[in-house]
């Protein structure tokens, strides 16, 4: 599903209110991940600590977030943006890449709890297609 100028403006917009609290959504959301969904857990078993909200859950969820928000101002052309995450995804990392869209789904439950005024419908579904596009992009090299 590709994105229209409409989502491209929505999700620049939503970013724009919700960037100061990034880091905050990533470490959420990766917490989260791990778990409502333990099998995501085997790609991090080198940390001591999965529990959400440890230091290394909050390292990576920054990290994550780091990557949307590039991903956010490069959202005119995705798969270059993400080409490089995706070959380190793909190549190094072995990540099956569902977890890009359960990841994705995370991202959106933590952002609607944390910003309600501004996540309407209109932003729900624009800011949905971007993670899943986003997801889709870091598949790429899996093909």
């Amino acid at each position: 599903m590709s994105l229209t100028a409409k989502d491209m403006s929505v999700v620049k917009g939503l970013w724009a209110k919700i960037s100061s609290k990034v880091d905050e959504i990533g470490a959420e959301a990766l917490g989260r991940m791990l778990v409502v969904y333990p099998q995501t857990k085997t790609y991090f078993s080198h940390w001591a600590d999965l529990s959400p909200g440890s230091a290394p859950v909050k390292k990576h969820g920054k990290t994550i977030m780091g990557g949307v928000s590039d991903a956010v101002s490069k959202i005119e052309d995705l798969p270059a943006a993400l080409s490089q995450l995706s070959e380190l995804h793909a190549y190094k990392l072995r990540v099956d890449p569902a977890n890009f869209k359960i990841l994705a789904h995370n991202i959106i439950v933590v952002t609607a709890m944390l910003f309600p005024a501004e996540f309407t419908p209109e932003v729900h579904v624009s800011f949905d297609k971007f993670l899943q596009n986003l997801a889709w992009c870091l598949a790429e090299r899996y093909r």
